[in-house]
């Protein structure tokens, strides 16, 4: 109900309110299940790499430093991008699925993802090498 209310100006209700609010509810619980698999994922992901001790002290502040340069080039994505990007990326849901969830048109998202994309390569290309050493030694054991 409150992203209803903070979103009344924009909505646009062709259909009746009830059926509205029922798949607008049933929206949010399926992307809060789906963030806490995410979640879950990623706390396994951490506990992986802390307790790996094939990697050197420098391989993890490396991995480290790259996940938190990461992390803030996403940051840094317009807002409407970013929603495109994380739904995509992070919670797995098809440019058709993100279409509908932002009521936005397919093609907007495919154009936020470009974007997105491309800002991310410029903004992490002075990363490469790091990450090219990083990947090849991951995968040489």
């Amino acid at each position: 109900m409150f992203k209803v209310w903070t979103n009344r100006n924009s909505l646009q209700i062709t259909g009746s309110i009830a059926g509205y609010l029922l798949r607008a509810v049933r929206n949010s619980c399926l992307n809060h299940l789906k963030h806490l698999d995410v979640r879950e994922d990623y706390r396994v992901r951490q506990e992986t790499l802390g307790q790996d001790s094939g990697r050197s002290p420098e391989e993890l502040m490396i991995v480290s430093e790259l996940e938190k340069k990461i992390r803030e080039a996403i940051d840094d994505l317009p807002l409407e991008r970013k929603k495109v990007f994380i739904l995509s990326r992070y919670s797995g849901l098809s440019y058709a699925e993100i279409a509908a969830e932002l009521e936005i048109s397919v093609k907007t998202v495919e154009n936020q993802m470009g974007k997105a994309l491309k800002t991310l390569r410029e903004e992490l290309s002075e990363y490469l090498p790091w990450l090219t050493l990083f990947f090849f030694n991951l995968f040489k054991n």
